[in-house]
């Protein structure tokens, strides 16, 4: 093999022009190699890092081989498109792993074990816990808001949580998370990728419609399945030094985010400035509590698995893809409820013409629908195993598909579409051309 690198530098043979890419079916060989890394993923759970890395070695060796790429061909126009990518994935890496240590900061706080205080004693006690769920998945990981769902539900309801309201846990934190660039991988990418917060936040109109029917619904399949049963921690006092942290964390990110898009967007694309203010906050505030370190091994495992299908998904030929449109962006939704939202957020992004207000809530939201269809639904259901099961999750949670519909349709009677050609400069792309035989 390495006798042959370079001679893949040299004669990449095989590379072929944008509209004459080798086809199986009418589909480009690209997108089949992409959705069969997305569906060992989403079969085997057990091993996604090394489906992910599998997929993205046999991509790049495909795309070097036969197609080239947009810098290039061979290794040389790999080695282009990594530069022209690295930006993006450095802040998403050093957001994710920062994140993971905010997400920390705020359960050890002793807010989430406040809260349930507040919760009224009949079923909106349970809507109000899913409001809360909602709210906190705004500004922390909606992996974080779910577990802490999770965990206060484990607490209120004495360990018997009907599937119907874990489901409902699950959507509630993905609605939260979805029209804040600070509360989802997938928001914080169009963050990344130079969208507005502003147009984002359109993904909220729909998401309260969401939540208000995940809220009601599941709420009553929680009070008639085990009613809600309070434990007062009056003794309990918040961790100030931990809301802190968080906040400068938050704040760090999200000034730097705009300081630098506002007055120095030429400089957006050339160094990774949000992620490296969330570590900076994070090495300033190391003498006010001690971070906790020991997750990052896992986090950083975590995350070379999301950005290995990041990387896949910014290799894939989107001139080939249908037309964006809001019927694409709903379709996204389902497709999401089986496929990690991540890759295909990064292709949406890649191929542009979005409206990213219905993006955001479709890829944010629609994974609600199956519990491997995100990353909260997979966490929560390790901690409760009878969730794990797609058909229950189906019959009892019916009522997250129904909130996904009627968001989306609220979404679109009240803002309708309103689709933006291009948020970004985006590098002329080097002509890869076929030497002839």
């Amino acid at each position: 093999m390495y006798r042959l690198l370079p001679l893949l530098v040299l004669f990449p043979a095989a590379a072929q022009a944008a509209d004459t890419l080798p086809m199986v079916g009418g589909i480009p060989v690209d997108f089949i190699l992409f959705g069969l890394t997305l569906l060992g993923v989403a079969l085997f759970h057990n091993a996604t890092l090394y489906v992910a890395l599998t997929g993205l070695a046999t991509i790049s060796l495909y795309k070097i081989l036969f197609t080239g790429f947009k810098t290039g061909v061979g290794i040389a126009g790999f080695a282009g498109h990594l530069g022209h990518e690295w930006v993006t994935l450095a802040n998403l890496f050093c957001l994710l792993t920062g994140f993971a240590l905010l997400a920390r900061h705020f359960e050890k706080s002793h807010v989430p074990v406040i809260l349930p205080k507040f919760l009224p004693d009949d079923w909106k006690g349970g809507f109000v816990l899913l409001v809360m769920v909602f709210f906190i998945s705004s500004f922390l990981d909606n992996i974080a808001a779910a577990l802490i769902g999770g965990a206060m539900a484990h607490q209120l309801f004495k360990a018997k949580v009907h599937i119907g309201f874990l489901a409902a846990i699950v959507a509630a934190s993905n609605a939260g998370g979805s029209g804040s660039v600070v509360g989802d991988t997938t928001t914080t990418m169009m963050w990344i990728d130079g969208i507005s917060p502003l147009v984002v936040l359109d993904a909220y109109v729909a998401a309260f419609v969401a939540l208000l029917i995940i809220g009601y619904f599941g709420a009553k399949q929680q009070h008639a399945y085990s009613p809600i049963i309070k434990n007062a921690n009056q003794h309990t006092h918040v961790d100030w030094g931990r809301i802190f942290i968080v906040g400068l964390m938050l704040v760090f990110a999200v000034v730097t985010n705009v300081t630098i898009n506002v007055k120095f967007p030429e400089l957006a694309e050339h160094f990774p400035f949000i992620g490296v203010a969330v570590w900076v906050a994070i090495i300033l505030t190391i003498p006010v509590r001690r971070h906790d370190w020991e997750l990052l091994p896992e986090t950083i495992k975590g995350s070379v698995f999301l950005l290995s299908l990041v990387l896949c998904a910014s290799m894939m030929p989107v001139e080939q893809l249908p037309q964006a449109s809001w019927q694409s962006a709903l379709a996204l939704g389902f497709i999401s409820a089986i496929f990690d939202n991540i890759p295909l957020t990064a292709l949406a992004l890649r191929q542009g013409g979005y409206d990213w207000g219905f993006l955001a809530y479709a890829v944010g939201f629609g994974g609600s629908m199956l519990w491997f269809g995100s990353s909260a639904g997979v966490a929560l259901s390790s901690m409760f195993p009878e969730a794990k099961s797609a058909v229950q999750w189906l019959r009892h949670g019916w009522h997250v598909v129904l909130a996904y519909v009627v968001g989306f349709a609220v979404l679109l009677g009240t803002l309708g579409w309103h689709p933006e050609a291009s948020h970004k400069k985006v590098a002329a792309p080097v002509a890869v051309v076929a030497p002839a035989h």
